[in-house]
């Protein structure tokens, strides 16, 4: 765990245990998905587990746009990223080669400069698709500034 966390957010989220650890999927994020952390790392995985996760999104001007503010491709991009986290935590290594068939976003204010947080829900977990929801909040804000719902599919056995 990254040990950066904001005062607000200091504690790691609780989730039912999964199937892989945050240990074990950022060492496979880091693996296969190097390029995420190109410009320096943002995304920290703050807790993960059975159907869920949370992650966080640190402040850096990489996000931000005109105004001062996020944009909205790295929020969408913290949501799938939060998505397949919880995917995996779920169900391990072997979801490794899901992949987002749609994902819906919709933003619903102004986020403030500053870190963000996205709060995981797998709604529905199928043999071939898994569907969830992620809510997003600036910095220990109690209000949305995002929610995104997601379908992911799995890959089918060859």
């Amino acid at each position: 765990m990254d040990d950066q966390r904001t005062q607000n957010n200091a504690q790691p989220a609780e989730f039912p245990a999964g199937v892989m650890s945050v240990a074990e999927i950022e060492r496979l994020l880091d693996q296969h998905f190097p390029q995420i952390h190109l410009g320096g790392r943002v995304f920290f995985i703050e807790g993960a587990g059975r159907n869920g996760a949370r992650m966080r999104m640190a402040a850096h001007e990489k996000n931000l746009r005109p105004g001062n503010t996020l944009s909205g491709p790295s929020m969408f991009q913290l949501a799938d990223l939060a998505l397949y986290v919880a995917i995996l935590a779920t169900l391990g290594d072997a979801a490794l080669q899901a992949v987002t068939t749609n994902l819906n976003i919709n933003f619903l204010s102004r986020p403030s400069p500053g870190d963000l947080f996205a709060d995981v829900t797998l709604v529905k977990v199928g043999k071939r698709l898994i569907v969830g929801e992620v809510d997003m909040r600036s910095g220990g804000a109690s209000a949305l500034v995002a929610h995104a719902i997601a379908t992911y599919a799995m890959p089918t056995k060859r």
